[in-house]
């Protein structure tokens, strides 16, 4: 049966998210600053069946609670993408993600799904249409349908991905539609990030995020 295509899986232990600490800043008003992250979680690597502690540590925290996701990730299985992007909202979790260096294809889902978006002026971002790789010995019945399926699975991807953003059709419909590859400026200029300046001093000050 067709499935998504997915490169070889990788064994990977799973990571302890741990609580971002902040360091003391006289832009805080003085004094030790109380965190503003409450947990720090990373999305990386290919988004494959292999990666099911991400929906763990998505699970472990606490309800409509603040904090970060780091995503340096190249894509991989749509149906994972949208389940990490459930998670995030049906939880009410007030995420802030950062794409520390790539966010492509079915990482786009879970980073549009966060509360405030931010990028550097280094960071990549792939959009394209869904894609899908068959297996072999399908029969014909069965290859029509899954063709019939990924039509419907990506009117729908293109439109949850807009309402996540926040923005007009128009404005990525061109990304998709040519397989691009999209520049943290660009994100910005298109009003779907905000932009991090790795030289620009604190920097927990330009994401940091306030009840």
């Amino acid at each position: 049966m067709p499935r998504p295509p997915q490169r070889a899986p990788r064994s990977k232990k799973p990571k302890e998210h741990r609580p971002l600490r902040p360091y003391p800043s006289p832009a805080w008003g003085g004094g030790p600053a109380s965190p503003l992250h409450e947990w720090e979680v990373v999305i990386a690597g290919e988004l494959s069946d292999q990666q099911g502690e991400l929906h763990d540590q998505l699970l472990e925290m606490p309800r409509n609670s603040r904090g970060t996701i780091f995503f340096d990730s190249c894509g991989g299985s749509a149906y994972i993408g949208l389940a990490l992007a459930s998670l995030i909202r049906l939880r009410g979790l007030q995420a802030v993600g950062v794409v520390a260096g790539e966010c492509s294809s079915a990482a786009l889902l879970p980073f549009a799904a966060c509360r405030e978006r931010y990028v550097t002026p280094h960071a990549t971002l792939l959009f394209h249409g869904v894609r899908w790789s068959s297996e072999e010995h399908v029969r014909l019945d069965e290859a029509a349908e899954w063709t019939r399926h990924f039509q419907l699975m990506e009117a729908d991807h293109d439109r949850l991905l807009v309402g996540l953003f926040g923005c007009a059709p128009e404005v990525i419909a061109p990304w998709n539609q040519k397989g691009r590859f999209v520049s943290g400026q660009e994100m910005v200029d298109a009003g779907l990030a905000k932009m991090v300046d790795l030289f620009a001093g604190d920097l927990w000050k330009q994401i940091a995020v306030r009840p």
